[in-house]
């Protein structure tokens, strides 16, 4: 089997999702949040358990994880685009949240819940940046007021979607932990454990590589990692296809409108001529606005 890419969710939940690799774990979630969300120790909810991986498939390869103040953390990566996406990012972590709730308990005892997803996929067309962080806030003043809700996406295509980018090119763009973690997921070929570059030498990395290198997986597991790459390489030549064809036909339209433009330049210094011509004979504003079409502030200027 080829070199394992931890984009693969079981990659991810075998490197990140193991008690034995909790520091790593603790060091991505520290790189996501923000200042007061910063944990020191987890708990693993569902650690990944290869007794388990017969009767339910993993079909969900997420982490779940408690903080030592009782904050809850939900971690996924998701392969490929999903229908409703998004609805379905909300509903687990609803689930997060009020699966803390035991019987008899009040609310008081319910902690924040951060879901963090990793996607494969541009899923915000409409923001440039790879890692987008969402609350719940009021409309108008933008005053944030229901503390408990975040919800954290980070795009890997957006952060390198280059398949010939160097190390050189990957080093510039690092300047956050975050931005190291993302560099792991998306070009760790580029990275060698014994040879970091000094923006990137740090432990937590040099050991992720590290367990990357020596992941072991069963047969079964073997199987379904190789069916979940799969996928992902479809959906890479997929998107690249389209990419080309909408460069194609970008390309097409472009020159197609520069045709047409052409053409009304032309229709427009025509009509100018002929406004001129009509200017000299004498012709009233009214006249000549009426069988040119142009405005009355364009046969001003010719005046």
């Amino acid at each position: 089997m080829e070199q394992i890419t931890p984009k693969v969710d079981l990659a991810f939940k075998k490197i990140f999702g193991v008690e034995e690799n909790k520091d790593l774990l603790i060091s991505l979630i520290n790189a996501t949040v923000s200042i007061e969300d910063q944990v020191v120790d987890v708990t693993l909810l569902n650690p990944y358990n290869p007794k388990n991986f017969r009767s339910d498939k993993l079909s969900i390869l997420d982490i779940k994880a408690t903080s030592e103040t009782g904050k809850r953390f939900n971690i996924e990566i998701q392969i490929t685009d999903e229908a409703d996406y998004d609805k379905r990012a909300l509903y687990y972590w609803a689930k997060l949240y009020t699966d803390q709730l035991k019987a008899s308990q009040g609310y008081a005892k319910l902690n924040k819940a951060i879901g963090i997803h990793i996607l494969n996929f541009i899923s915000i067309a409409d923001n440039k940046k790879y890692h987008n962080v969402f609350r719940i806030t009021e409309q108008e003043s933008g005053l944030p007021y229901f503390h408990d809700l975040e919800l954290h996406t980070v795009e890997l295509t957006k952060f390198s979607k280059d398949p010939n980018e160097n190390l050189q090119s990957l080093l510039k763009k690092i300047k956050t932990s975050l931005d190291i973690w993302t560099a792991f997921l998306t070009r760790h070929d580029l990275l060698n454990k014994d040879n970091l570059p000094a923006p990137l030498a740090i432990p937590s990395l040099k050991k992720a590589l590290h367990v990357l290198d020596t992941l072991n997986f069963t047969e079964e597991e073997r199987m379904a990692y190789e069916d979940h790459l799969k996928w992902l390489l479809i959906e890479a030549n997929t998107v690249e296809k389209y990419r080309q064809e909408g460069e194609e036909k970008g390309r097409k339209k472009g020159i197609e409108e520069g045709r047409q433009e052409g053409i009304r330049i032309g229709e427009e210094k025509g009509k100018l001529k002929i406004a001129k011509s009509m200017l000299s004979k004498g012709y009233s504003m009214e006249d000549i606005t009426l069988l040119t079409g142009l405005y009355p502030s364009d046969i001003k200027d010719i005046i």
